[in-house]
């Protein structure tokens, strides 16, 4: 949109969409109230985009899709839990499977209709809060924008990141990801007292599809043994020996074996170790047999139970191995996090978010831009172009990083379990 298209933001419409997460409020109540108290008017639409995506004719209605906000609906939220919007994963650009497609009428259809609907309400900017998923609608959005003719009515669109997994590109943490730690760190703590009473571990399997930020923080504020995730999956643990190939099972099995046995020759008989679910992805599809796949292909990992699969292997190896049995336990932990009391540095995070994106569209006259903060909250504005792929709009995932002193800080887990030395001192391992 270019800046003589742009008009005064008089009108700004919220849309919080995917996973919920904690110190949604904050961010929310925080956008709100700088818009209003300048005078400017609020739409939160409820439930993400499966209100303005529908596809019948029926206009929105007020307090039923949608809730002009006042200053009493978002003062004194920014510590609530859930989220006042409600959220929903309904995704309007489902049927676009790259740029290309925003000029299709029917692929497109869905955008059309978000666009519409706001038109109706007479909305002169988008505030996006969301994840992946979210930051590539509000990316086409903006980009199927620039198909429309010479005077459309056009929205200025702004997205704030958020997701628990911390996984996002352009912004070192995400609001919500320092509360989900705390909830399942403490949960590993618990499990780690039940494993010490009975003799047994816990194999303890977090949400992380495709980076490892949640277990990597889970496993170390929650003193776990030994956490793995996506971004360990090297040729030691693949089925050909290729870093991209497959998981291997049984290799897998064995590196979790190797800690417990370790640990037992140190009079250590009991453990837990944390593993992200995006490990499943990698596994061979006569392991994924009546899994579910999600609109986008991606594995729904409820239908999996990986933890479960991953304990029954690493039993079954102990047996082989020791000729003796030993309980190991599965647990999914993740959503005892997503609407938990928000911790305060999420609270702040997520305000300053909420206020950026205020500053973004009525200082900074920003389109098609995320609201990012770095160093001590100091907020700055990525453009959608610098973290989305160029064809699909698709989000480019942040994995850590192997060698970097987060990882090095996780394989110290290992190392007190067993006292091996988890890297050659004074060396970075490399990638």
């Amino acid at each position: 949109m270019s800046d003589s298209e742009l008009r005064d933001v008089r009108r700004v419409g919220i849309v919080f969409s995917g996973g919920p997460a904690p110190a949604a409020n904050a961010v929310i109540a925080a956008a709100a109230i700088s818009l209003l108290e300048d005078d400017r008017d609020v739409v939160g639409f409820f439930h993400g985009y499966s209100n303005l995506a529908r596809e019948d004719s029926r206009p929105l209605e007020v307090d039923v899709d949608y809730r002009e906000l006042r200053l009493d609906d978002v003062r004194g939220i920014r510590n609530a839990r859930g989220i006042i919007l409600g959220t929903a994963r309904t995704d309007p650009a489902r049927g676009v499977r790259n740029v290309t497609d925003l000029a299709d009428p029917v692929r497109s259809a869905g955008l059309a209709r978000v666009h519409a609907r706001l038109e109706q309400l007479g909305i002169d900017a988008l505030i996006s809060i969301g994840g992946d998923g979210s930051l590539r609608i509000a990316h086409l959005y903006a980009r199927w924008q620039r198909g429309l003719a010479g005077g459309a009515w056009r929205v200025r669109v702004v997205h704030l990141p958020k997701t628990i997994d911390n996984d996002y590109p352009g912004i070192d943490f995400t609001f919500g990801y320092f509360t989900a730690v705390d909830v399942l760190a403490k949960a590993v703590e618990n499990l780690g007292a039940d494993a010490a009473a009975t003799s047994s571990w816990f194999i303890a399997e977090t949400m992380g599809r495709r980076a490892g930020w949640l277990s990597y923080g889970v496993a170390i504020a929650g003193e776990a043994d030994l956490v793995l995730a996506a971004e360990d999956l090297d040729t030691t643990l693949t089925i050909d020996g290729q870093a991209d190939g497959l998981l291997d099972l049984d290799r897998l099995a064995d590196r979790i074996l190797d800690v417990v046995l370790a640990a037992e020759r140190r009079g250590k008989h009991h453990g837990v170790a944390v593993v992200a679910e995006g490990l499943a992805e990698r596994l061979p599809s006569d392991l994924l047999v009546g899994a579910v796949r999600l609109e986008h292909g991606q594995i729904a990992h409820g239908t999996v139970d990986f933890a479960r699969l991953l304990s029954d292997h690493v039993a079954t190896r102990y047996h082989a191995r020791t000729k003796r049995r030993k309980r190991f336990k599965a647990i999914q932990l993740g959503y005892e996090g997503r609407c938990a009391p928000p911790h305060a540095v999420d609270v702040m995070l997520g305000s300053q978010l909420g206020i950026g994106a205020y500053r973004a569209l009525v200082e900074e006259a920003l389109d098609a831009h995320m609201v990012s903060v770095s160093g001590q909250l100091d907020l700055r504005y990525v453009p959608f172009t610098d973290l989305v792929d160029a064809a699909t709009g698709v989000t480019r995932n942040r994995p850590i990083e192997p060698g970097s002193d987060l990882w090095r800080l996780a394989r110290l887990l290992e190392a007190r379990s067993t006292g091996a030395r988890p890297w050659e001192p004074g060396r970075r391992r490399e990638p």
